[in-house]
């Protein structure tokens, strides 16, 4: 039986967080359009002093990466802790994170795609419940007004997060009838298949999987499923929940919602796709890691806050 989530309290207006960049380099003018909607919002907003560090691929070196991430999570004054973007690095810094700081004043974390390991780890550290939303790199092309209220919701609200199956969503059409109730893990798939055999690949019996991804073709979506389904961790399963596939389409005349439906499609649990979660224009906002019930033929995915 999963432990029941720390739940860290709902930012207010005039609370502080704090932007830092714990995987790629990041562009200022979108984090200054991301400054605006949560000043908008009545919240003081602190930029890490390595945010917009750059290192190759990085947003800066490891060590730096990291520090601003144990400085916001230690101090008592920042009550939120929002990376700015994804990208690559997480899991390089993930076994540094400041799990006692965490445990000891537990705050709102937010961001999804690279960011799912420092959520991976902060569950399997903290049992903390985590936001799975879009970055501080806001850009309103693919974030537009729906999503920013989103991600304002699952901050500052305490109400269940409800998301609806979109059926423009390639993966609208990955179905297993039924319903399922447990807690939401997962996130983007990648990183999730990178995590097994780490401590913090966590234990989904009884949970039900989160799924998304970005720009992997379709033949690198069942590989990693593949991997999944030999590695062990699907089996006890209550359910999957499949988000945007954005971007994962080659050459070859099998798409990605062929492959979902092939290797999710027989674990004989149910199977919601199509739900806005992901990379994709108008992204949705979710907890992860607080109890979630899927209902499939409704369409729908309901999720207790991450916040209280």
């Amino acid at each position: 039986m999963l432990d029941e989530a720390v739940r860290p309290a709902a930012l207010r207006p005039g609370d502080t967080v704090m932007l830092v960049s714990p995987s790629g380099p990041t562009r200022p003018e979108r984090v200054a359009r991301g400054v605006e909607l949560l000043t908008g919002w009545g919240l003081h907003v602190r930029v890490g002093a390595h945010a917009y560090a750059r290192s190759g691929f990085f947003a800066g070196e490891d060590a730096l990466r990291v520090a601003d991430l144990n400085a916001a999570l230690a101090d008592p004054r920042v009550r939120g802790v929002i990376c700015t973007r994804g990208g690559y690095g997480a899991q390089r810094v993930v076994d540094a994170i400041d799990m006692a700081a965490v445990r000891r004043d537990p705050k709102v974390v937010v961001g999804f795609s690279d960011i799912t390991a420092v959520q991976l780890a902060l569950w399997r550290g903290a049992r903390l419940a985590t936001i799975h939303g879009p970055g501080a790199a806001w850009v309103d092309e693919r974030t537009p007004e729906q999503s920013a209220q989103s991600l304002r919701a699952a901050l500052m609200g305490t109400e269940p997060v409800v998301v609806k199956r979109d059926p423009a969503e390639e993966t609208a059409r990955v179905s297993v009838p039924g319903t399922a109730r447990g807690p939401l893990l997962g996130g983007n798939l990648s990183l999730l298949t990178s995590s097994v055999g780490t401590p913090d690949m966590p234990d989904l019996a009884g949970a039900i999987l989160l799924v998304e991804e970005v720009d992997e073709p379709p033949y690198k979506v069942d590989r990693m499923l593949t991997h999944l389904r030999r590695a062990g961790v699907l089996r006890g399963l209550a359910g999957v929940a499949v988000g945007q596939f954005t971007n994962c389409a080659d050459g070859w005349p099998v798409t990605v919602a062929d492959v979902l439906a092939d290797r999710l499609g027989d674990l004989g649990v149910p199977v919601l796709g199509g739900l806005p979660i992901g990379h994709g224009h108008g992204q949705v906002t979710v907890p992860v890691g607080t109890p979630a019930t899927l209902d499939v033929a409704a369409g729908v995915l309901t999720v207790e806050p991450a916040v209280r």
